[in-house]
């Protein structure tokens, strides 16, 4: 019997192409790649879904083997001119991404969207988050596609059962990839979310050109960072905190040895700071459990605990600034800064137990400043909300001072001058001198307001801090 090829069946029967129709050339070109996995035989199957699995992550050499072979398709049939949707590179990248990579979404890792930080398919819609919303692309993507899409995601993680109704994965470039479905969603309504840490190198500097933090306070927090105060920086989601705390680790004095620890492999500190010592640790809760007594014993000069979200982190957090540990660092989710203490207590105490009095005593001892942040109505706007001295009174119990309070209608931050018994001690330890610069610097910014002048402004926002 003679040998019978699909691809010369196609490409006998689809006068489309030469109409230029860009489906059925993705559709021709599946359906070739397919022939050529089945005629190098079954053996051979495993290592071409190998192949597969590498460039959806994005490995480079893996990508290159599928694009060259779609532009040999190409020139082969003639189709260099078939038209391409907007939203991909070239007819190459458009095929590439239709059948093996991204689909619609790929346009998100694209130059155009570098300063974006999320992405979603909800149903067949796409949104990518641009200009401080999310805004639906004129992009869809199938049913059909989604579920090969969604299977694709799962070989990365072969651990991960397909029955699940969620699930969480790692692009190569550290993308977090969030599924949901089954039960979990409405018919037909199946999500996928993509987050992306943007990496800042900002200076205070910056931060200031973007109205996130006053520009006369920079000085201030050049002081604060070098005294080694322990600041907890708060906030609602994409309020800028990580952002901040980035910024002021990269103040930090590069010879020291540090320790952090995420759930997410989002801040590369490797990249922010490449020659400082410091170990950079990914463990959940459970992990966090069975390493936390190997962290208190470590000799590093300061931790990280970005993104503090459980009962067990903060209770770490808290056992090692009890240790004496200074230059403490953690993001937190919170609404009131002012309840900063009460609430870690209610997070450990949910989790590990214990009296939520005592516990929120040892949060007030443990860190020295709270700044939280906010985003304005325009959601490109972030700003330093308030900055609380936090300490714990022998009489008086927790006690929460403001340094600052952010003025919304005049777009202006407010400063009182505060410099408790245990900020002024822990200071005197780390630089004296430094001590003093630090106090005339809050004297010169709480001055406007003990003489009735107006607080200096915040300059004019732009993108995302």
């Amino acid at each position: 019997m003679e040998k019978f090829y699909l691809g010369d069946l196609l490409q006998a029967e689809a006068p489309e192409l030469q109409r230029g129709n860009f489906q059925e050339l993705c559709r021709r070109t599946a359906a070739r790649i397919l022939e050529e996995w089945e005629e190098e035989g079954k053996e051979d199957l495993s290592s071409m879904l190998q192949l597969q699995k590498k460039a959806l992550i994005g490995c480079e050499n893996e990508v290159s083997y599928f694009k060259s072979r779609i532009r040999s398709f190409i020139k082969e049939w003639g189709a260099e001119r078939t038209e391409v949707p907007a939203w991909y590179e070239d007819l190459c990248d458009g095929i590439y991404h239709e059948v093996f990579g991204l689909a619609g979404v790929a346009q998100w890792f694209s130059d155009a969207f570098r300063e974006s930080s999320s992405a979603k398919i909800i149903g067949e819609r796409i949104y990518f988050l641009d200009g401080g919303r999310m805004q639906l692309m004129p992009q869809r993507i199938s049913a059909e596609r989604r579920e090969q899409l969604i299977r694709s995601f799962l070989l990365l993680t072969p651990e991960e059962r397909l029955d699940r109704d969620s699930h969480e994965i790692y692009l190569l470039d550290g993308t977090r990839v969030t599924i949901f479905g089954g039960a979990m969603v409405k018919e037909g309504q199946d999500v996928i979310i993509f987050r992306r840490y943007i990496i800042p190198e900002y200076s205070f500097e910056e931060q200031a050109a973007r109205g996130t933090i006053p520009a006369d306070a920079i000085p201030l927090f050049e002081s604060m960072v070098a005294l080694g105060y322990n600041v907890a920086f708060t906030g609602a989601v994409r309020t800028a905190k990580t952002s901040f705390l980035c910024t002021w680790q990269s103040y930090e004095d590069p010879r020291l040895e540090g320790v952090m620890v995420e759930t997410d492999p989002e801040i590369p500190l490797h990249r922010l700071m490449p020659e400082a010592p410091v170990v950079q640790l990914i463990a959940d809760n459970e992990a966090l459990s069975r390493i936390s007594k190997n962290l208190l014993r470590s000799d590093a000069d300061y931790f990280i605990l970005a993104e503090a979200r459980d009962g067990n982190a903060l209770d770490t957090a808290l056992r090692i600034a009890s240790k004496g540990t200074r230059r403490m660092k953690i993001t937190f989710h919170s609404k009131d800064p002012r309840s900063f203490a009460e609430d870690v207590a209610w997070e450990i105490c949910r989790s590990l137990g214990g009296d939520m009095a005592l516990t929120a005593r040892r949060a007030a001892a443990s860190f020295d400043y709270v700044f939280h942040f906010i985003q304005l109505t325009d959601k490109r706007r972030k700003r330093l909300n308030a900055i609380y001295e936090m300490a714990l009174d022998a009489e008086q119990g927790i006690r929460m001072r403001p340094l600052c309070l952010y003025e919304h209608e005049s777009d202006s931050w407010r400063w009182q001058f505060q410099l408790g018994e245990p900020q002024r001690r822990a200071g005197m330890e780390e630089d004296a001198a430094l001590l003093r610069r630090f106090e005339a610097q809050l004297r010169r910014l709480a001055a406007p307001e003990e003489s009735g002048a107006p607080a200096p402004e915040a300059r004019d926002a732009g993108e995302e801090a």
